[in-house]
């Protein structure tokens, strides 16, 4: 029997990617590689990108750069780049680095097998289209191992939202959302694979709008009927848009007991005339209103945000109308990040805000959601709540998992195996996590 061939897959960026990720190690599982941790031990590197960061192209030369010692030691190595710089930068990054091998886009990654054949044949493989195949059916019968007790799922893609900061409508292309059959199966079999919690991933997941009995569902038609399947006991989605937050969506979050309480609902800024000119197509006043609806329906929901300081033409004043939306809405997890260019964008071509007014916005921002964060897990300590354990924890006998409200909880409990649901007392706070002890049942 031949030695199976090596693959190291280092993901860059968001939960998608993730995802993306794990496909591709499936597909190429049925060309015989299995993974490794190690890049020096790899028959195969790809490098799945993100565009989404700043100077992420650069990054991923950087990273070329560094595997270059390990292509010269051994020729044979095919290394590939995937995700959304492959996309945009494809035929570039070819010309600039010899030793790419392939380049994929996030579209086309069904077609990798397709593509290494070709490499092993001596040639090099582009393919940055956008397919009419389905990729999610393409990769649906490839061989699939045994899974931990979390997972994400895409069922929905690209944008239409076309902010002025963002790559992705170029990167991913128009929104485009799997048909609710498929979505249900794929469930149905990470669950049969050990998973009881599914994220639902969309660069818009609440657009959903995918092909069911009926006619199109929603996401929250789809997240009731995935709350029909047994076994599955948690249900998370992200990103979402404040423009396509439904009635029926939030009242799923009221009446649905298996959709957690957590929602990250990014706004990027609390100025009305920064919004408009990020595209976003909604006000402050309204972002508001649609927090104030989801916790009525969801008293203990937490909310988690995006942040974008220093934005073109973004004035001390602007800034300010961000601080006061925060100290309103109080979030329990937020991302804030200084605007930086993405080329091709409508907004690279504005003048930037002085670095140092935007890093000394960023820094009083970060300190208010710091403080905003540690308050809600200050909050937690001495009750009592659900957590679903991953992994086993760095000290002896300790194990981690996440609470409904996707905080991490650590616990020293050596009786407690990846996959159990417990009910954890809470008695600490850390910057990062909480601490807690088992309940007993």
């Amino acid at each position: 029997m031949a030695e199976a061939k090596k693959l190291y897959i280092k993901t860059y960026g968001c939960q998608m990617n993730v995802y993306d990720s794990e496909r591709m190690a499936e597909a190429m599982g049925g060309q015989g590689y299995v993974q490794t941790s190690s890049p020096e031990d790899a028959d195969m590197i790809l490098l799945n990108t993100c565009h989404i960061r700043e100077k992420a192209a650069e990054k991923v030369y950087s990273e070329l750069g560094r595997l270059k010692p390990l292509k010269a030691a051994n020729p044979d190595l095919r290394i590939g780049v995937a995700g959304c710089v492959a996309q945009a930068e494809g035929a570039e990054i070819m010309r600039r680095q010899p030793l790419v091998d392939l380049v994929v886009g996030p579209q086309s990654y069904h077609r990798l097998p397709a593509m290494e054949a070709r490499v092993r044949d001596g040639g090099r493989a582009l393919d940055t289209d956008f397919p009419a195949e389905d990729k999610f059916e393409a990769l649906s019968a490839r061989p699939k191992a045994a899974r931990g007790p979390t997972a994400f799922l895409t069922v929905q893609e690209g944008c239409d939202k076309f902010c002025t900061f963002c790559v992705v409508p170029y990167t991913r292309g128009a929104e485009a959302s799997r048909p609710a059959a498929r979505v249900l199966a794929e469930a149905r079999d990470l669950v049969a694979r050990g998973v009881r919690e599914i994220t639902l991933l969309g660069q818009n997941v609440n657009a959903y709008h995918g092909d069911g009995e009926g006619g199109n569902w929603s996401l929250a038609r789809l997240i009731r009927a995935l709350a029909g399947i047994d076994g599955l006991d948690r249900i998370r989605f992200t990103t979402s848009h404040p423009n396509d937050m439904t009635d029926d969506l939030i009242a799923a979050h009221g009446e649905c007991d298996k959709l957690m309480p957590y929602l990250h609902l990014p706004v990027q800024s609390g100025s009305d005339r920064v919004l408009k000119a990020m595209n976003r197509k909604h006000t402050a006043a309204q972002y508001v209103r649609l927090i104030e609806r989801i916790r009525a329906a969801r008293p203990d929901i937490l909310i988690s945000g995006d942040f974008i300081v220093g934005f073109p033409g973004e004035t001390e004043a602007d800034f300010d109308a961000t601080m006061a939306l925060v100290r309103e809405v109080r979030y329990g997890q937020c991302y804030s990040f200084k605007y930086s260019p993405r080329p091709g964008t409508p907004a690279a071509e504005r003048a930037l805000v002085d670095a140092d007014a935007a890093s000394d916005r960023l820094s009083r921002l970060q300190t208010l959601l710091t403080r905003q964060q540690r308050a809600i897990q200050d909050a937690m300590v001495g009750r009592d709540v659900n957590v679903l354990f991953e992994r086993a924890g760095r000290l002896p006998g300790q194990m981690v998992g996440k609470s409904d409200h996707l905080h991490a909880v650590h616990v020293t409990a050596p009786g407690v195996a990846p996959g159990d649901l417990r009910t954890v007392r809470i008695t600490e706070s850390a910057p990062n996590s909480l601490g807690g002890e088992l309940v007993a049942p």
